[in-house]
């Protein structure tokens, strides 16, 4: 298995771990620093192994940080309805 490939398995046991703990504030914390290293982490899988294996990735790591994921498309759709203007 390639170095690119072995961290992200270890990104993602460590995110697994990380959710087990209890945490103060849902796991925002850790979600933020998980995704700091996560996205640089599917850009190093897609320069090694191509974009297939990338949207793999991209899609393991969306599954784990599910939660960010919906709220970053709540407030995309949110922004959007802000540009379109009003409605006839």
């Amino acid at each position: 298995m390639s170095l690119s490939l072995t961290l992200a398995c270890l990104w993602a046991v460590i995110a697994n771990v990380l959710a087990m703990m209890p945490s103060k504030d849902q796991h925002w914390r850790n979600a933020y620093i998980l995704i700091g290293i996560g996205i640089p982490l599917v850009g190093y899988v897609t320069v090694q192994h191509g974009p297939w294996i990338g949207l793999l990735v991209l899609a393991a790591g969306c599954s784990i940080l599910r939660w960010p994921v919906i709220y970053f498309g709540r407030w995309l759709r949110k922004s959007a309805g802000q540009f379109r203007g009003p409605a006839e």
